[in-house]
């Protein structure tokens, strides 16, 4: 049974936020691919694209929150609702400073381990696709939540997979700097927290769950 009962202003606004966090993470998967290009005229304009859908999820966000008190909707899941605004709400944060410190930053990835830099992307905006579904069943199919949140877990898997392989390389590879070494490993760790990110919320979702169903 849908959480919204009568509060179609609220289902829109959710859809709304639903739909701003989908779309930041496709611009971080399309500004990392810019970034290992080398076309950073579109990097960088993929950066401010993010920058302003991070404002704009923050916006919405807000008002999802200040409807839930304001008007006292549907109070037997208010708390969690506020609770899991806030979290995708973070992730979204998350991958506005990634894709701001390869913009500061500009690391010097070497081209053979740019390809699984990019897959670490893939595997991350997979995880926000699934939490997004995730998210959506929660407030209108609950019993189908549980399939999302285990796609999450595969894919935040393949991440840390990913991670370990490519911390491995930056110490292994012919790399004279130590400090490019650790700089490698530093990027490898904030792409992955973006997946980790995902797998927090949709941990929180899953108790979510048992909640309405008790």
């Amino acid at each position: 049974m849908s959480i919204f009962g009568a509060t179609k202003a609220l289902e829109g606004e959710i859809s709304n936020f639903h739909n701003v966090i989908q779309n930041t993470s496709l611009l971080f998967y399309e500004g990392v691919k810019d970034y290992f290009a080398g076309d950073m005229e579109k990097f960088e304009k993929r950066v401010v694209q993010i920058q302003n859908a991070e404002r704009e999820a923050d916006s919405i966000a807000a008002k999802i929150k200040h409807q839930l008190y304001a008007y006292m909707l549907i109070p037997d899941s208010r708390g969690d609702v506020h609770d899991l605004i806030g979290s995708l709400d973070d992730v979204i944060d998350v991958a506005k400073k990634t894709i701001l410190s390869f913009s500061i930053e500009k690391p010097e990835i070497p081209e053979c381990l740019r390809e699984d830099f990019i897959k670490m992307a893939d595997f991350s905006i997979k995880c926000i696709d699934e939490l997004i579904k995730a998210s959506n069943a929660f407030f209108t199919a609950p019993s189908t939540t549980g399939e999302h949140i285990n796609k999450i877990k595969f894919f935040e898997h393949e991440v840390d997979v990913l991670e370990e392989h490519l911390k491995r390389e930056a110490f292994t590879l012919d790399i004279q700097q130590f400090s490019k070494r650790v700089h490698i490993r530093y990027f490898t760790e904030k792409m992955a927290m973006l997946s980790d990110a995902a797998e927090d919320v949709s941990d929180k979702l899953a108790v979510f769950v048992i909640k309405r169903s008790i």
